[in-house]
C-alpha cells in the first residue's frame, strides 16, 4: 500500500491488528512524510530572497560570488542523487533551490548592471559543462570526487557572505525567512538523510548545511538586534 511513494503497510497491518506500529516503521514513514515536506517548502524558499530584492532594486549587501557557487553546487548534488537512484523524497529540493538559485544569480546580475564580459563566459562555459554532468557520462570516481567537492563548494558560498555581513556588521538584503526555512530544512534533512540510508556524504553535507546556514541566520538576528538597539538610542539623543 502505497501513497506518493510512501510504504503505509507496515502502520496499515498494525493498526488494523489494534496494534501500535512498530518504531521502525514510524520512523521510516516520518522521514518520508517530512522528505517530503522539505521538498513541499524548498519549492518556494528562495521566493522571499528573490522578491525583497525585486522590491527593493538592490542587492546591496549581497555576495554574487557566494550565490554563484551555490548554483554550481546545486548542480553536482542534484545530478549526483539522479545518478545513484536515490528515492525523489531524499533530495527533491535539490532541484527545486537548483531553478531559483539560477532566477537569482539572473536577478542579481540585472541589478548589478553593466554585465561585464567575465559573466558571459562563466555563463557559456556553465551551459557547456552542465549537460554532461546531468547525463551522467562521467567516469564513476571522477563523479565521486566531484560530488565530494561540492562540500567545499557549498562550505566557500557561505563564507563570502558570512563574510560580507560580518565586516559590514548587516546582512543587507538577506532575507530572514529564506534563511531561516534554509535552516530548518536542513536540519530535518540530516534526520531523513540518516533514516532513507543516504551515503555518508550525503549525510555530512546536510550536517554541513546546518552549521552554516545556522551561522548566516544568527548573523540575521544578532545585527538586527544591533540595528534597534542603535534606533532606539538615536531615538533618546
Amino acid at each position: 500500500m502505497e501513497i506518493f511513494g510512501i510504504d503505509l503497510s507496515c502502520a496499515y497491518e498494525s493498526i488494523s491488528n489494534g496494534e501500535m506500529p512498530a518504531k521502525s516503521c514510524l520512523l521510516s514513514l516520518l522521514s518520508k512524510i517530512l522528505g517530503y515536506c522539505i521538498i513541499a517548502m524548498s519549492a518556494t524558499v528562495k521566493f522571499p530572497q528573490i522578491l525583497k530584492i525585486l522590491k527593493n532594486q538592490s542587492i546591496a549587501g549581497l555576495s554574487v560570488a557566494a550565490f554563484e557557487l551555490d548554483v554550481v553546487g546545486y548542480t553536482i548534488a542534484l545530478a549526483y542523487c539522479i545518478h545513484i537512484g536515490l528515492p525523489f523524497s531524499a533530495f527533491g529540493e535539490l532541484f527545486f533551490l537548483y531553478i531559483q538559485a539560477l532566477i537569482l544569480i539572473a536577478i542579481m546580475h540585472y541589478y548589478s548592471r553593466p554585465v561585464g564580459i567575465k559573466f558571459w563566459i562563466k555563463a557559456i562555459l556553465y551551459s557547456a559543462i552542465v549537460p554532461t554532468i546531468f547525463s551522467g557520462r562521467i567516469n564513476p570516481m571522477i563523479f565521486e570526487a566531484l560530488y565530494a567537492s561540492q562540500h567545499v563548494i557549498f562550505f566557500s558560498a557561505r563564507l563570502p557572505q558570512i563574510w560580507k555581513n560580518f565586516k559590514n556588521k548587516s546582512t543587507g538584503q538577506l532575507s530572514f525567512m529564506t534563511t531561516f526555512i534554509n535552516f530548518g530544512g536542513s536540519l530535518t534533512r540530516v534526520f531523513t538523510s540518516i533514516q532513507e540510508g543516504a551515503p555518508l556524504s550525503l549525510r555530512l553535507g546536510s550536517v554541513r548545511a546546518s552549521i552554516m546556514n545556522g551561522v548566516v541566520l544568527s548573523q540575521i538576528l544578532l545585527y538586527q538586534v544591533m540595528k534597534h538597539k542603535s534606533t532606539e538610542k538615536a531615538k533618546v539623543s
